[in-house]
């Protein structure tokens, strides 16, 4: 069984829906939730002509590997009408691999650690949130010093309960 984190964000429709949703269907593939955390709001980053994203880290325990995961992940996004039309545009559910355990993968389709999760406020600071002490297999670096250091000063606020 591995430890693995997700981070999950949606900006379209019922936003909390889509997260809890696809949190749920993690369990239908063989995926265990052990911790979620807050649900933070966030502003985008790349594509900034769109609506704010509701992004959350979960840590997880499963004993599939990385590729068949990945695999899963899509599948829960194309059950809850994920459609990539426009590149980093708006969408219901994104569901991405921040770590499994401390392998790193790379390849062409599937890269773990996730390439951008360091400059990317919006997971670090969920991460840090329930894992401020995992390093980052590639530069030993833990969640919270990351999320320290990180250079994006894009905007990320817990949201009120």
């Amino acid at each position: 069984m591995e430890t693995i984190y997700l981070s999950l964000g949606s900006n379209m429709g019922n936003r909390a829906e889509n997260i809890a949703r696809a949190t749920d269907g993690l369990g239908s593939h063989g995926v265990r939730v052990v911790r979620q955390s807050s649900l933070y709001e966030t502003e985008p980053v790349d594509v900034h002509d769109q609506a704010w994203f509701l992004n959350c880290v979960v840590q997880a325990e499963t004993d599939l590997m990385p590729y068949p995961l990945m695999k899963a992940l899509l599948d829960i996004e194309r059950t809850l009408g994920r459609s990539r039309r426009v590149f980093r545009g708006p969408r219901t559910i994104d569901m991405d691999i921040l770590l499994f355990g401390s392998c790193v993968v790379s390849l062409p389709d599937l890269e773990i650690p996730h390439p951008r999760m360091t400059e990317r406020r919006f997971v670090l600071a969920p991460f840090a949130e329930i894992a401020p002490g995992v390093c980052h297999p590639l530069t030993g670096k833990t969640i919270a010093e990351l999320l320290d250091e990180t250079r994006d000063r894009s905007e990320v606020r817990q949201k009120a309960l």
